[in-house]
């Protein structure tokens, strides 16, 4: 299971350092691709191919299914780490994401996800107050 909060610079060069406690999750080869609410979605190989096997049996002729997978696997890309620890976000990813300088990098279950700084304290903002809710709205009995 991916979890925790870490915070890290994206460089000129669209280098970004993954913490070591992701990297041995992750393995030696893993995807990057665009996520939701704005941020990457970074998943492990064996995730990948659950979530590509689930979009293989989408019917093509729903609308909803053709634009989900278009944007879901249009920007995915295999990255591994270099000597550093780093991966390389693509420039079409970063510009997606609005990553330019300061990264937040969260595990959230099975995948990472790498937020812009600015983005993820919006999203965590507006999102706080109702967290009660959305719990309460999520789960049928108590945690």
């Amino acid at each position: 299971m991916l979890m925790g909060e870490y915070h890290h610079s994206i460089d000129e060069k669209g280098r970004l350092i993954i913490p070591s406690k992701f990297r041995y999750d992750l393995g030696d080869k893993f995807i990057v691709t665009k996520g939701l609410d704005g941020c990457l979605f970074v998943y492990p190989k064996n995730e990948w191919e659950n979530i590509v096997s689930k979009l293989k049996v989408l019917p093509f002729t729903k609308k909803d299914a053709r634009v989900f997978t278009r944007f879901f696997l249009s920007g995915a890309t295999e990255c591994e780490f270099d000597k550093q620890g780093r991966i390389n976000i693509t420039s079409p990813l970063a510009g997606y994401a609005d990553l330019t300088k300061e990264c937040v990098i969260i595990g959230v279950n099975d995948r990472l996800e790498i937020w812009s700084k600015q983005r993820f304290e919006e999203f965590f903002k507006v999102n706080e107050e109702n967290l009660s809710d959305v719990a309460e709205n999520l789960f049928d009995t108590e945690l």
